[in-house]
């Protein structure tokens, strides 16, 4: 008499438990590992905004940066040693300057040029006006300032891919919004167009910075009034105040 086979049944599926404890263990391990300080900003902004216009039934493209479409990215630039030692400078700043990213009055970010830290002109400025808010920026201007000393300081030392002593180089680049210029706080109209009074806000940080110990022979400043925003789509206020600012780049041995 044949035997009869037995039933082999459902497959276990205790596997599967094990295996979720595993991922969930991993999660929580990348989680530990992400830092919050190392995030920029400004791109989490723009990808906010995006989001925000996609829900309204437009959206906003995230560039790379003006430079890219011309292959000039900073892997492909000549001083890729030097773009490449930014790095250990992005993480010094973000930590010296903690505080004024949490109140939003400093972002830090990186593109072709170099590293970026931008001033919220609505922190430093009064409407219409290139006067710095000195009495609630003096401690943020002093830390710049020493930043730069330290950083050129470091680099002096250790002659990284460079001449002997030769400093790192900033620009200060001064942007409004694409309003009119006004009058400032005081109904008074002091510059003809924002051209005018970008260039004296870039003009009136560097003094400043000098006041306060940074070498005048390191920086160059320009005025860009409102043709180079963060944002193109700037109808929210949010990121319109986003182009109104200030940026102080370190910059990269290709954009001297």
């Amino acid at each position: 008499m044949a035997r009869k086979k037995s039933d082999p049944g459902k497959p276990s599926t205790a596997w599967q438990g094990t295996y979720g404890d595993m991922i969930t263990l991993m999660l929580c391990f990348f989680v530990m590992l992400y830092d919050p300080s190392d995030a920029d900003a400004v791109m989490m902004a723009a990808m906010q905004a995006s989001i925000q216009n996609t829900l309204q039934g437009g959206g906003q493209s995230l560039s790379a940066g003006r430079l890219s479409d011309l292959g000039n990215t900073v892997s492909s630039l000549p001083s890729n040693e030097r773009g490449s030692s930014l790095g250990p400078a992005k993480k010094k700043a973000i930590s010296i300057f903690e505080p004024d990213i949490k109140s939003n009055r400093i972002t830090i970010t990186s593109d072709e040029r170099g590293l970026v830290i931008s001033l919220a002109s609505d922190s430093f400025f009064e409407k219409g006006s290139a006067d710095l808010n000195i009495e609630t920026t003096r401690e943020t201007l002093l830390r710049l300032s020493q930043f730069f000393n330290e950083i050129n300081e470091k680099e002096a030392l250790e002659k990284r891919n460079r001449k002997e002593n030769e400093p790192w180089r900033y620009r200060i680049e001064g942007h409004t919004d694409s309003e009119d210029v006004g009058p400032n706080e005081e109904g008074v109209q002091e510059f003809k167009t924002n051209w005018e009074l970008s260039a004296a806000r870039a003009a009136n940080v560097l003094h400043y910075l000098v006041d306060f110990g940074a070498n005048e022979k390191s920086f160059s400043i320009a005025g860009y009034a409102d043709t180079r925003p963060k944002f193109k789509d700037a109808e929210m206020p949010e990121a319109a105040a986003y182009n109104r600012r200030v940026d102080i780049i370190i910059l990269d041995d290709g954009h001297f």
